[in-house]
C-alpha cells in the first residue's frame, strides 16, 4: 500500500467497463500453463470421484464471476443439464456469449479439455457441442446472489479474491457462491495466493491478500467437507502462488 494511503479499492471503484478479456486470455490461457493444467486434473479427478456413484437428475452447475476463462465451465459438463456463465463486466459477457453462440468456442480452451478428457465422463461427450447446448451467460452481480436460486455444482475462480481490496467484501463474496449451492453439492474455487492486485492491458485491478488460512476460515462454516491445494506457482509478478479449494457444500445458510 501507499504511503499515507488509508482508503481501499472495492469492487465498485475497479473499471470493469474497461476489462479487457482477448488480452486477459493471451496472457493466461493462449499458452497453457502447468498450473492451469494442474488446476484442471484436481478439478476432473475431485467432479468423477463427486458423481462415482451415479449422477442425479437434471444437475445445474454456475460458474461465478466467469470472466474470460471456459475451463471451469468445461469442468462441470458431463454432470450437468444446464451450466450458467455469470459474469458483471460487460467486455467479459460479450466474450462469452460469442463462445457460447459461435458454435465453436475459442482453440486457446482445447488444450485443458486434452486433460480433462483423461477421465472417462469427460473422454464419453464432445465438449463443443455441449458446451453450445448446456451453457448460457447471465451478466450479474456476485453479491446479487440471494441464496433462492440453488446450483448443484459451482465453480468460483480468482474472484471473491480479485475483485476487492476490502476483507469484507472478501468474505461476502464467498458466502454469496457458497450460498448459491444446494446441500451436498461440490465445488471448486480458486484464489491467488497474497496477491497485491494485477493488471489487463492498460489498466490495474484490486485484489484482498489471502493465503491458506484465511481461504480455509471463509470456507469451513459451508463444508462437509474440504481439500486445499497450496500451488507454488508463480504466474505473474504480486502474489505468492495458487490455492484451489475442493469440497462439497453442507447445510448451512449465512446471510450475506
Amino acid at each position: 500500500m501507499e504511503r499515507g494511503r488509508v482508503t481501499m479499492d472495492r469492487n465498485a471503484d475497479a473499471p470493469w467497463s474497461k476489462f479487457d478479456p482477448e488480452v486477459y486470455v493471451d496472457n493466461n490461457y493462449r499458452t497453457p500453463l502447468e498450473v492451469d493444467l494442474l488446476i484442471v486434473r484436481l478439478m476432473r479427478d475431485y467432479f468423477s470421484r463427486s458423481f462415482a456413484s451415479g449422477v442425479p437428475n437434471s444437475v445445474r452447475g454456475v460458474d461465478v464471476g466467469a470472466g474470460a476463462n471456459l475451463y471451469p465451465a468445461l469442468s462441470m459438463l458431463p454432470w450437468c443439464e444446464k451450466v450458467l456463465l455469470l459474469e458483471y463486466a460487460r467486455p467479459n459477457v460479450a466474450y462469452l456469449e460469442r463462445q457460447v453462440s459461435s458454435g465453436s468456442y475459442d482453440t486457446a480452451w482445447d488444450a485443458f479439455w486434452e486433460e480433462l478428457r483423461g477421465a472417462p465422463a469427460y473422454g464419453a461427450i464432445e465438449p463443443r457441442a455441449r458446451f453450445g447446448e448446456v451453457a448460457r451467460v447471465e451478466r450479474g452481480n456476485l453479491f446479487d446472489l440471494d441464496g433462492h436460486r440453488r446450483w448443484d455444482i459451482g465453480t468460483m475462480f480468482f474472484v471473491a479474491d480479485s475483485m476487492s481490496e476490502c476483507p469484507e467484501e472478501f468474505h461476502r463474496g464467498v458466502r454469496c457462491f457458497m450460498n448459491a449451492l444446494s446441500e451436498g453439492a461440490p465445488f471448486a474455487a480458486a484464489f491467488m495466493k497474497e496477491s497485491v492486485g494485477y493488471r489487463v492491458g492498460e489498466h490495474d485491478y484490486p485484489a484482498y491478500r489471502v493465503n491458506e488460512d484465511r481461504v480455509r476460515e471463509s470456507l469451513e462454516p459451508f463444508t462437509g467437507e474440504l481439500e486445499i491445494h497450496d500451488l507454488h506457482h508463480m504466474v505473474r509478478p504480486g502474489h505468492e502462488g495458487i490455492l484451489l479449494a475442493l469440497g462439497r457444500r453442507n447445510s448451512e445458510i449465512a446471510t450475506p
